[in-house]
This record gives structure tokens, C-alpha cells and sequence, in this order.
């Protein structure tokens, strides 16, 4: 079973950048796909993006298409959340998420989820 525990998460200005990590443990990292996911407040957790195993499939939501970028470090078992030009609208806890091997914008997909780690965007 996976463990996975986000950070970097915090408050920052729009047009801002963050950078979110999700640290993983107790599985071998290689064998899965990985997502982030956001949930803000009333409403329903969504689709960030998603990276395969290898890196060689990515996928972002069109709302963060060309904004943000995840990456992973398959020796470190960490992913990441590149996120730059930020917007009040990307307030949200974002989750990291895994699931064997291929990517997936389906959050009932995936096995495994972290707690959570807030971004607030002030306008």
C-alpha cells in the first residue's frame, strides 16, 4: 500500500507561482501512475493532471493547460506541481493521487490519495 503526503502548499498572489510535492512511500513508486486533483469549497474534487509511470504520457485540465506542470522523480518517489501565473480561481486543497501504472482523469480511478494541501490564491 502507498502512503502519500503533499506539501508546498500556501498563500500567494495572483500571478504567483508554487511548486507542490508529494512525497510517496511504502510501494514501488515505479509501478504507478500518478494525478493531482483539487477540491474547493462546495464543490466537487476535480481533475488536475496526470503522469504516467515513465513520464511518457502527461495530461492537464484545460483550465491549467500551459500554466501548470507535473513532473516526478522516480528515484526520490516524489511528484510535483509546477504552478505558475496563478488565479483566485485555483484556490483549492490539492491532492495527490496513484493508480497502476496508466493515467487517468477519472478520480474513482485511483487507489490511493493524500491528505491534502491548500492553495490559496489572493486577488
Amino acid at each position: 500500500q502507498v502512503q502519500l503526503v503533499e506539501s508546498g502548499g500556501g498563500l500567494v498572489q495572483a500571478g504567483g507561482s508554487l511548486r507542490l510535492s508529494c512525497a510517496a512511500s511504502g510501494g514501488t513508486f515505479s509501478n504507478y501512475a500518478l494525478g493531482w486533483f483539487r477540491q474547493a469549497p462546495g464543490k466537487e474534487r476535480e481533475f488536475v493532471a496526470t503522469i504516467r509511470w515513465d513520464a511518457g504520457d502527461i495530461g492537464y485540465a484545460d483550465s491549467v493547460q500551459g500554466r501548470f506542470t507535473i513532473s516526478r522523480d522516480n528515484a526520490k518517489s516524489t511528484l510535483y506541481l509546477q504552478m505558475n501565473s496563478l488565479k483566485p480561481e485555483d484556490t483549492a486543497v490539492y491532492y495527490c493521487a496513484a493508480r497502476w501504472f496508466r493515467t487517468s482523469d477519472d478520480r474513482s480511478d485511483y487507489m490511493y490519495w493524500g491528505r491534502g494541501t491548500q492553495v490559496t490564491v489572493s486577488s
